[in-house]
């Protein structure tokens, strides 16, 4: 991956050229729970994916809604990783809000993953669609990266969303 000198755009990238996102979520006990899933987003604003309601993640954000996600390069060399952590609100897509929702989450797809249609999602279908919507940005930046004076790996606030 090439990675842009602006660090907005460098999320921008992150987020476009990788399909898994690490999403976190907060167990009853406050421990941390860790779960990758494959991702579409609408505008770098919110981000969708597929799960059972019956998943611990789900349960947790259905009781604790604030949740943590990390996308990353994990093929990256050592020293050049690249990654952008999110804070978001998460929660279930309400049936009402599939056909619009789907329509956002999925007007195109990866090779093998699936565009699913509302009432894949709905009634007695064992899986949901799920949202994030972002309510803050930073990207990793590397102690070797020449903008990072301090030589040490850091974290700096972005916005990746385009203007409108």
């Amino acid at each position: 991956m090439s990675l842009p000198e602006d660090l907005d755009a460098l999320a921008r990238t992150v987020i476009d050229e990788n399909r898994y996102m690490t999403l976190g979520t907060s167990e009853a006990d406050h421990r941390p729970r860790l779960s990758p899933v494959y991702f579409t987003h609408a505008g770098y604003r919110t981000f969708y994916w597929v799960s059972s309601p019956e998943a611990r993640h789900s349960a947790n954000i259905a009781a604790r809604p604030e949740v943590a996600i990390v996308i990353y390069d994990s093929s990256m060399e050592i020293g050049q990783g690249s990654a952008v952590y999110i804070d978001a609100a998460a929660s279930l897509v309400p049936d009402e809000e599939l056909p619009e929702r789907c329509a956002e989450a999925f007007p195109r797809v990866d090779p093998g993953a699936v565009a699913f249609r509302p009432d894949e999602l709905s009634g007695d279908a064992p899986l949901r669609l799920y949202r994030a919507d972002a309510t803050g940005y930073e990207v990793h930046l590397p102690g070797r990266d020449p903008r990072n004076a301090s030589g040490i790996d850091t974290r700096r606030r972005v916005d990746p969303v385009p203007p409108a």
